[in-house]
């Protein structure tokens, strides 16, 4: 299994969609970076963020997931409160092909200031926006940017295409768009 390079990615996502919309080189113009990068696609975190809060007493569940937990805030800049976490998504829609498991880390400016970017991986056939969570291990409040850099994302070619695909398997979340909430 390799880790698929620059020249791939481009080709990609031009030929294919497999990143929209797709940013041709690494941007850093006083922002945390974002972009294609010698080895990895460095992807943008969307305004759209859901802030966990117990101002309700909301009891996490994933099996039975309530938005009582959480506020939702359109703006360019989330302040995570301390010890806490929000969910947001990337500003990129992706579709990944057949033979390819995408591999997201945390940026490392944002891991230097205690704030963990925690996604799991993008399976064969997948397709949407990525759902990213932050968690603010700090006992401090953080900030996290808009239509920044907030993840790499790292493209690994399989030795061949796996047999069963999550879009051959209806996977819950194909296709989502926006910050999707757990699902059973």
């Amino acid at each position: 299994m390799g880790v698929m390079p620059d020249t791939w990615i481009r080709e990609k996502a031009r030929a294919d969609g497999m990143i929209e919309p797709f940013v041709d080189r690494q941007n850093r113009d006083g922002a945390i970076s974002f972009g294609l990068s010698s080895y990895g696609y460095d992807a943008r975190v969307s305004p759209e963020f859901k802030i966990f809060t117990n101002v309700d007493n909301a009891i996490v569940d994933p099996k039975e997931f309530s938005d009582q937990g959480f506020v939702e805030r359109d703006t360019d800049v989330c302040i995570i409160p301390p010890n806490s976490f929000v969910l947001a998504r990337t500003v990129e829609y992706f579709r990944i092909p057949r033979d390819i498991l995408v591999i997201c880390l945390g940026k490392s400016t944002y891991a230097r200031c205690g704030i963990i970017v925690n996604v799991t991986p993008l399976e064969p056939e997948w397709e949407g926006h990525v759902t990213l969570e932050f968690s603010n291990t700090t006992p401090l409040p953080a900030k996290v940017y808009a239509n920044e850099g907030a993840c790499q994302f790292l493209f690994l070619k399989g030795e061949g295409a796996p047999e069963v695909s999550y879009a051959d398997r209806a996977g819950k979340y194909m296709g989502q768009r926006g910050v999707t909430l757990p699902k059973i």
